[in-house]
C-alpha cells in the first residue's frame, strides 16, 4: 500500500519545492528591482580605478560553446544507455528492467530538481569570498533556484551559461545512477526514489560545491585537485552504494548460489558506451576546446586501455581466463581512476593510474568484499569507491613539468600553499567519504520510514523485480 501512495506523496513533495522556491525567487527579483532603483544613492567610485578603464565584458567562443554541447550529449549518453547497460547485463534477466527504470527514472528526476534548486546548491556563489571558510564555502545559496536571472544571453567563462548548467546537470544525472549498482536486485523503486531525492539534495550538490564553484569553496580553499570528478562522483557514490548495499542486506543465494550476469554481451557493450561518453566528461571539464582538453582525452584513452589490459592479465593469471565481464570491469576501473587527474597529468601519469587502479580495484572487487561478505551487486563500491580514491590520491602525487612536459612522481610535492599535495588530496578524500557515508545513512533511513522499509519482499525477490515493481519482463517468454 505504502509504495502505491509513494507517487502522489513524491509529486506532492516537488510542488511544495516548486512553491516554496517561486516565493523565495520573487524575493529575491523584489530585491534586485529595489536595489536598481533611482532614487538609490550612486556607487562609490573607487579613487585608485583609472577613470576610463574599459569594462571587462564576457564574449562567448563558438568553438568552446560547439564542443561543450557535444561534451553534454557525450556525458548524458553514459547513463542513457550506457551506463543502463552495463548494469542491466550484469544483473539476472528478471530484473533488467529495474536497472533500466532506476537510471531512466534517476535522469528524469535529477533533471527536474538540478532546474528547481540543484544548480544553485551545486554552483551560487553568494557569500564566498576566497581563502575564507563559512557555511557557504560547503554549499550554494538559493540565489539562483529555478535559474532565475539567466538566460540565453548569460555568460560562463567562454561558453553560454545554459549550456554549463546543461553539462553539470549531466553529471548530476549519473552520479546518483551509479549507486544503483550495490543495491540492484533487491531495493524497493519508491525507496530508490526517495533515497535519490535526498541523497541528491544533501551529498552530491554539497560536494560538487566545495569542490567546483571557484574561490572560497573549501576544497578549493585546501588546493583539492579533482578535474572531472574523483570526489564529486565516485568516491561520493561509491561510499553511498557500500552503506546501502550492507543497509538492505544481501541479495537471496548470496555466497551460495550463482548469481551470475544474464547477458555479458549487454555489458560489454554498455561498457564500450561508458569508455566513448567519458571523453565528454573529462575533456569535457577543460569547459573549453584547447590543449588541455586534448591532453584530457589522451590521459583519458592511454588509462582506460591500461586498466583493462592490466585486470585482464591479472584475471588470466589468477583465475585461469581473462573474462569479457573483466575486461569491461577493468576499462570502468581505469576511466574512474583517470577521473580527478585528466587536467593534471600526462601520458606517463595515466598508465602509472590505469595500472595502480586495475590492480588494487581487482583486489577490492574480490578479496576485500569476499572477507568481509557485503553484497556491493555490481563493484560500485570496489570500482567507483576504490579506484576514485586510488585516483585522486595519485593526482597529488605526479607532477608534469610545465618547461619540457616531463613527469615526476613524490609523495612530496608541495601545494603552494606549504602543504603536501598528497595530504590535501588525502583530506578531501576523507571528507567526502564521511559526508557521503552520514548522508546516505539518514537518507537511507527516512526512505525507509516513508516507504516501509527500503528492502523488498522475498516474494518479490524470488519473482524478479521487473514483473513485481513494474508490471513487465525485459524479454518475452
Amino acid at each position: 500500500m505504502l509504495n502505491k501512495k509513494i507517487v502522489p506523496w513524491f509529486a506532492g513533495s516537488l510542488m511544495l519545492a516548486l512553491l516554496g522556491l517561486m516565493s523565495f525567487t520573487a524575493q529575491g527579483f523584489a530585491q534586485d528591482n529595489a536595489t536598481a532603483s533611482p532614487d538609490a544613492p550612486e556607487a562609490v567610485v573607487d579613487a585608485a580605478a583609472p577613470a576610463d578603464a574599459p569594462e571587462e565584458v564576457a564574449t562567448i567562443d563558438s568553438g568552446d560553446t560547439a564542443w561543450m554541447i557535444v561534451a553534454t550529449l557525450l556525458v548524458l549518453f553514459m547513463t542513457i544507455p550506457g551506463l543502463s547497460l552495463f548494469y542491466g547485463g550484469l544483473v539476472r534477466s528478471k530484473n533488467i528492467l529495474s536497472v533500466l527504470v532506476q537510471c531512466f527514472a534517476i535522469t528524469s528526476i535529477i533533471t527536474v530538481l538540478w532546474v528547481l534548486y540543484g544548480y544553485s546548491l551545486a554552483f551560487n556563489t553568494d557569500g564566498m569570498e576566497a581563502g575564507v571558510t563559512n557555511y557557504n564555502s560547503f554549499v550554494g545559496g538559493l540565489g539562483t533556484s529555478l535559474l532565475a536571472n539567466i538566460s540565453a544571453d548569460t555568460v560562463s567563462g567562454t561558453i553560454p551559461e545554459v549550456v554549463f548548467i546543461t553539462f553539470q546537470m549531466t553529471f548530476a544525472i549519473i552520479t546518483p545512477a551509479l549507486i544503483v549498482g550495490a543495491f540492484a536486485e533487491r531495493m524497493k523503486f519508491s525507496a530508490v526514489l526517495v533515497f535519490t531525492l535526498l541523497w541528491f539534495t544533501f551529498s552530491y550538490a554539497p560536494i560538487c560545491h566545495m569542490a567546483w564553484s571557484g574561490d572560497g569553496a573549501l576544497f578549493n580553499t585546501w588546493g583539492v585537485i579533482d578535474f572531472a570528478g574523483g570526489t564529486v562522483v565516485h568516491i561520493n557514490a561509491g561510499i553511498a552504494g557500500l552503506v546501502a548495499c550492507i543497509m538492505v542486506g544481501k541479495r537471496k543465494g548470496f555466497g551460495s548460489a550463482k548469481l551470475t550476469p544474464h547477458s555479458v554481451p549487454l555489458t560489454v557493450i554498455g561498457a564500450s558506451m561508458l569508455w566513448v561518453g567519458w571523453f565528454g566528461f573529462n575533456a569535457g571539464s577543460q569547459l573549453a576546446a584547447d590543449g588541455t582538453a586534448g591532453m584530457a582525452l589522451l590521459v583519458t584513452q592511454v588509462a582506460t586501455a591500461t586498466a583493462a589490459a592490466s585486470w585482464m592479465f591479472v584475471e588470466w593469471f589468477t583465475k585461469g581466463k581473462p573474462t569479457a565481464v573483466g575486461l569491461a570491469t577493468g576499462a570502468v576501473a581505469g576511466l574512474v581512476a583517470i577521473t580527478p587527474a585528466s587536467g593534471s597529468v600526462g601520458p606517463m601519469g595515466a598508465l602509472l593510474i590505469g595500472a595502480a587502479a586495475a590492480v588494487i580495484c581487482y583486489w577490492a572487487a574480490t578479496s576485500i568484499k569476499a572477507k568481509f561478505g557485503y553484497d556491493d551487486s555490481l563493484d560500485v563500491f570496489g570500482v567507483h569507491g576504490v579506484g576514485g580514491i586510488v585516483g585522486a590520491l595519485l593526482t597529488g602525487c605526479l607532477v608534469v613539468d610545465a618547461t619540457h612536459g616531463g613527469e615526476s612522481f613524490s609523495i612530496m610535492n608541495l601545494h603552494e600553499n606549504g602543504d603536501y599535495q598528497l595530504w590535501i588530496q588525502a583530506k578531501g578524500v576523507l571528507f567526502t567519504i564521511a559526508w557521503s557515508g552520514v548522508v546516505s545513512f539518514i537518507a537511507l533511513k527516512i526512505a525507509g520510514a516513508v516507504v516501509g522499509g527500503i528492502r523488498s519482499d522475498e516474494d518479490s525477490e524470488e519473482t524478479g523485480l521487473d514483473l513485481t515493481e513494474h508490471g513487465e519482463t525485459g524479454y518475452s517468454s
